[in-house]
């Protein structure tokens, strides 16, 4: 958390307990939660928190490259604290969100360089499917 606090203060941001539970709960999960997720789990430690402060910080972290946000296309962001380029999984039953090792995508991102000749510097990619859960459920 010292890193954190480190990071904000020499971005001129203050340090303040809200921005510290959330940037903590991001790298604590690998739950992929959205703003109204964040804001629900940390009201009751921190009662006078809104919601819009939630979003502003999500904004602020995103910009200065502490989270990413994530588009899954369920009308709402989600927010991962690996900022590190990697392919998502997301669930078409329960919307659950997983991360991939992008090391299952190394063949296939030297053969988009090599097909398009172009230096590839980030990419987000997402799969679609059923999780194990629910994939069990439709089978039961």
């Amino acid at each position: 958390m010292d890193d954190i606090s480190s990071i904000l203060k020499e971005k001129g941001l203050k340090v303040t307990p809200q921005r510290l539970a959330i940037i903590n709960m991001l790298k604590n999960t690998k739950e992929h939660p959205s703003a109204e997720t964040i804001y629900k789990t940390l009201s009751s430690d921190f009662p006078t928190m809104s919601l819009a402060t939630v979003y502003k910080t999500l904004e602020m972290l995103k910009n200065i490259g502490l989270v990413q946000e994530l588009n899954v296309g369920e009308g709402s962001f989600r927010y991962d604290a690996n900022v590190n380029s990697h392919p998502h999984l997301i669930c078409y039953g329960c919307n659950r969100v997983d991360d991939l090792d992008d090391s299952a995508l190394d063949d296939l991102l030297g053969e988009v360089s090599k097909y398009t000749d172009y230096l590839l510097k980030d990419q987000k990619l997402y799969f679609y499917g059923y999780c194990p859960d629910c994939k069990k459920k439709m089978t039961n």
